[in-house]
């Protein structure tokens, strides 16, 4: 890359750092982002946008998930894994699976990730300070649960001690009863309480596309209408109809917008933030 080139980069990200400056940033990162590709360690350079989104001025809050370790670990402890809707069945023995996996392991993976390049992540759980407050979405699920009420005080302290908090999402019952929650519907439920400048869902494909086969045929903007015909029609289906809700769902609460990226992606943060043409999949509520 040319002196001139690497100039230009700089300048075209110089609207966007003005823009977003101060704002937060909810980014939930998957598990499958977090296995990474054999070019290159996925977290590490996930770690390096955080870092450098926080060094310009942008809050980033990081929710994450797990489900590909959680499968690792059931497998190894010949735990059946069962799905329903995509959504994980979740007995006692699942779940404390899940807490070990994720508030265990990938907090603070992430975390340390994050602090090679400086002491600014906090890692904490959805029980802690009772932030994901849960009821248990239906009986045949075990300890799934749907969240109720999001507290934003540990979140908004952490942040306004210039920290990055690092959040599992595991949710707590009135009662201390942990639940295994949807890390998509999580996030956007904590962006949408926040009133977060936009949600980033890093994951194992490019964005959503309109031909499932077709890498062509990625969709770049879409509105919550829009992406809500796509679901009736049978476009979008399955796994991905959880993300996809909780992207319409905080949009619909004041996010300004909702991005469905590759995580594997070197810098695709940086690459969707910062850039004209963006990378991924952009969900707004009108058409910009």
């Amino acid at each position: 890359m040319s002196e001139l080139t690497r100039a230009g980069v700089l300048v075209e990200a110089l609207p966007y750092i003005r823009r977003f400056a101060g704002r937060t940033v909810v980014v939930k990162y998957g598990g499958n982002a977090l296995a990474g590709t054999s070019e290159h360690d996925a977290l590490a350079l996930f770690a390096e946008d955080i870092v450098l989104m926080h060094t310009v001025g942008i809050r980033p809050v990081v929710v994450h998930g797990g489900g590909p370790q959680i499968n690792d670990m059931l497998s190894r402890l010949n735990i059946e894994s069962k799905f329903v809707n995509g959504l994980r069945v979740t007995d006692e023995a699942t779940m404390q699976v899940v807490q070990m996996v994720l508030n265990g392991s990938v907090n603070p993976q992430i975390v340390s990730a994050i602090n090679v390049h400086g002491n600014v992540a906090v890692g904490l759980s959805g029980e802690d300070g009772r932030t994901l407050q849960v009821t248990a979405r239906d009986a045949s699920l075990g300890f799934v649960g749907d969240i109720e009420k999001v507290r934003t005080h540990v979140i908004d302290g952490l942040l306004a001690d210039g920290l990055v908090p690092v959040l599992s999402t595991v949710g707590v019952d009135v009662n201390g009863q942990p639940y295994n929650i949807n890390a998509d519907t999580a996030a956007g439920a904590i962006a949408e309480a926040l009133g977060a400048e936009k949600i980033v869902y890093l994951t194992d494909i490019a964005g959503l596309r309109k031909d499932i086969d077709d890498a062509a045929s990625l969709i770049q903007r879409i509105t919550v209408d829009e992406l809500s015909a796509l679901i009736t029609d049978g476009t979008i289906s399955g796994g991905m109809i959880p993300k996809v809700e909780s992207c319409m769902q905080a949009v619909r609460g004041g996010v300004k917008s909702a991005h469905i990226l590759d995580g594997r992606i070197a810098h695709v943060l940086l690459l969707e933030l910062f850039t004209d043409q963006g990378v991924g999949t952009m969900i707004t509520g009108v058409k910009q």
